[in-house]
């Protein structure tokens, strides 16, 4: 692990760091499952950390109908899957915010750090409208010019490159183990939030988001 002294920037997945959309994310894909008669036990853990597309295909393959869609209905079924979700995140506000992310931002801020945001999720700029953070998120990915979803580590890479860090100046903060491969993948500093033995592969662990702080981060890497 490289020396805390040698970081200078932060690249942020959105759902379970920032905030919590998990529970919107499952419930539109729950309700586009139901319609296609696809029963998926813990769909919402299935799909977490993974792109729309990429979470479309697992459904579809769950029940059976991979091959019942051409291209274009499938992306329809992705569209509409979208359009219920982007009617349940209408609601959020700044009390979303993850305990302790916004303390945790503002101190990125007040120690000149770089902050970038590496969501898989196409409706990431409007979830910061609506958390009260897009002033402090103007880096951001754009899932539409990635040719991986994670765990490749392209999204962390571009991360960095909106900094114009390179990525062993980084560090990664993510919830999913997929992300944390693809933070690992990057050469950057893995930060795994939830449980360990899920996040094995971080580099730093920390059971929540309150726990996340530049003190606690520079004692894990001593």
């Amino acid at each position: 692990m490289v020396n805390f002294d040698a970081i200078k920037g932060f690249v942020f997945d959105l759902d379970g760091v920032v905030t919590d959309t998990s529970r919107y994310h499952a419930k539109a894909w729950g309700q586009l499952a139901d319609k296609l008669g696809v029963n998926y036990p813990n769909l919402g853990d299935a799909v977490k950390g993974i792109s729309r597309m990429d979470a479309l295909e697992m459904i579809l393959k769950k029940g059976g109908l991979e091959n019942n869609y051409s291209a274009a209905e499938k992306e329809k079924l992705a569209t509409e899957k979208n359009d219920n979700y982007v009617q349940l995140i209408q609601h959020m506000t700044p009390n979303d915010i993850l305990p302790g992310m916004a303390a945790f931002l503002k101190e990125l801020q007040a120690n000149d750090y770089g902050i970038a945001l590496a969501s898989a999720s196409k409706n990431a700029p409007t979830i910061l409208d609506k958390i009260g953070l897009k002033d402090v998120f103007t880096k951001i990915v754009d899932p539409a010019t990635l040719s991986h979803g994670k765990p490749d580590p392209e999204i962390f890479v571009k991360g960095a490159q909106l900094l114009d860090l390179k990525p062993e100046q980084c560090i990664g903060l993510e919830d999913a183990a997929a992300g944390i491969t693809a933070i690992n993948a990057a050469n950057e500093v893995s930060v795994g939030i939830g449980s360990k033995d899920l996040l094995h592969e971080a580099d730093i662990n920390f059971a929540d988001t309150e726990d996340v702080t530049l003190a606690n981060i520079k004692a894990a890497m001593q």
